[in-house]
């Protein structure tokens, strides 16, 4: 069993930031995958798949982030979040 580790740059680009609802959906998502998922802001990573831990990174508008996925199924983990996120979380 290989364990393949991906990661890739977003910005959040909708108007309220990663606020709860968004942040509900990224983790939702997250869970779905074996993967060891977090998402990073400057120097702090937090739980992909904790709402709670994402809404610590205060993401806002603009904010560049980097999704790192760890696992066998890693890159459809990161292509699927960082889609999400690129959609503006469909707001």
């Amino acid at each position: 069993m290989s364990s393949d580790i991906r990661t890739k740059s977003v910005t959040i680009l909708n108007e309220e930031g990663l606020h709860a609802r968004p942040a509900s959906l990224f983790a939702q998502i997250a869970n779905q995958f074996n993967s060891q998922i977090s998402v990073a802001r400057g120097e702090e990573s937090v739980d992909g798949k904790s709402i709670l831990s994402i809404l610590t990174l205060g993401a806002t508008q603009g904010v560049r982030l980097i999704i790192r996925a760890e696992g066998t199924d890693a890159d459809l983990a990161v292509k699927q979040l960082s889609q999400l996120v690129e959609s503006g979380f469909g707001e």
